[in-house]
This record gives structure tokens, C-alpha cells and sequence, in this order.
């Protein structure tokens, strides 16, 4: 008798009508520094650095291979024609509670590519996760992605903090949003 040890490398894969929803694979490493290396992109976010070059897209790309979909996500948003066009993430804060963050390549900005990733990652959330409550920030200065997380059902809590910016190397006002299910 032998042992069969089964492993799984199976990620969620979200569609959407023009959008699909993957984890990352090796063939990423390249679109994504192409995309991630804009400081217009890197610069909305906390957690991409810059400059992000195909070391940094390599090495993002690996430690989302490795992630537990069970406590954190992070998805390639992927266009049906085009290809990757951004990311999309899900990681519980320390009170427990998931927080989304979302980016898109500045080529495909303005097509409503995010709202759409996001509404679907919100379902994703809600169905496998079985959470009802998600938070999202955006920078003070970046009124467009506080457009896009009204546009999939987050509201305003009144609060804002200071989030540190990778890309920036400074804090940046960050006003809090919340959703509910």
C-alpha cells in the first residue's frame, strides 16, 4: 500500500463580464513591473515600492503563490483582450477585520476596471469568506479610487489616518471607508 500525498495549488478564479480574477502565476512578474513601475500607480498605494522593477514583480509574484487563501488574497485582474491591468488584495487588519486594496495600471485607468474587480472581490469575501465587513482607505489626494469604492458600496466612516506610502517614502492622509454585506 502506498501513501498519496495531494497537494493543492488551485486558486479562486473570479469573472466578471469583462474581467477575470486569478492568482498570480509566474508569467505575471513581467506585466506587473511593466504596470507597477509608474509612480502614478505605486504611488496610490501602501505597499508597492518604487522604483518596482522585475526583482520586486518576481518576488511579489512568489510570495503570492505562497499565500493562505484562507486569510489572504491577492489577485491578478486580469482583461479578457488585454491582459493583466492591475491587482487587487485582501488581508485581515490586526483586529481581524479584511481590508481591500486595489490598484490599476495607469494605460486602463478610467474604464471602470476597478469598480468592477472590486465589486467581484466583495462578493468573493462575502461567499467564501463569510465576512459582512470590509475596510478600505484611499489617499487624501486621490479622490478617484474614493469614487470607485462608493461605486461598489463603501461608505465613509469619518475617520482618517496616516498610512505610509512605499512608493512616496512618507505618510499620507487616508481617509477609511467601510462596507457591509
Amino acid at each position: 500500500m502506498c501513501a498519496i500525498e495531494i497537494t493543492s495549488d488551485i486558486t479562486p478564479v473570479l469573472a466578471t463580464e469583462r474581467l477575470r480574477l486569478r492568482g498570480l502565476v509566474t508569467g505575471d512578474a513581467g506585466p506587473l513591473a511593466r504596470l507597477a513601475s509608474d509612480l502614478n500607480v505605486a504611488g496610490r498605494t501602501c505597499w508597492l515600492p518604487h522604483p518596482f522593477g522585475e526583482a520586486e514583480a518576481e518576488a511579489a509574484v512568489t510570495r503570492a503563490m505562497g499565500l493562505d487563501w484562507a486569510h489572504e488574497a491577492q489577485f491578478a485582474i486580469e482583461h479578457r483582450h488585454f491582459g493583466l491591468v492591475g491587482m487587487l488584495r485582501l488581508k485581515a487588519r490586526p483586529n481581524g477585520r479584511p481590508e481591500l486594496g486595489c490598484w490599476i495600471g495607469r494605460p486602463f485607468w478610467n474604464r471602470g476596471y476597478a469598480t468592477e474587480a472590486v465589486r467581484a472581490g466583495l462578493k468573493w469575501v462575502r461567499r467564501d469568506w463569510r465576512k459582512r465587513l470590509v475596510v478600505a482607505g484611499h489617499f487624501a489626494d486621490n479622490p478617484a479610487s474614493g469614487q470607485v469604492l462608493c461605486k461598489a458600496g463603501f461608505l465613509y466612516t469619518g475617520d482618517v489616518e496616516l498610512r505610509r506610502s512605499k512608493a512616496r517614502g512618507d505618510e499620507v492622509l487616508t481617509r477609511m471607508m467601510v462596507w457591509l454585506a
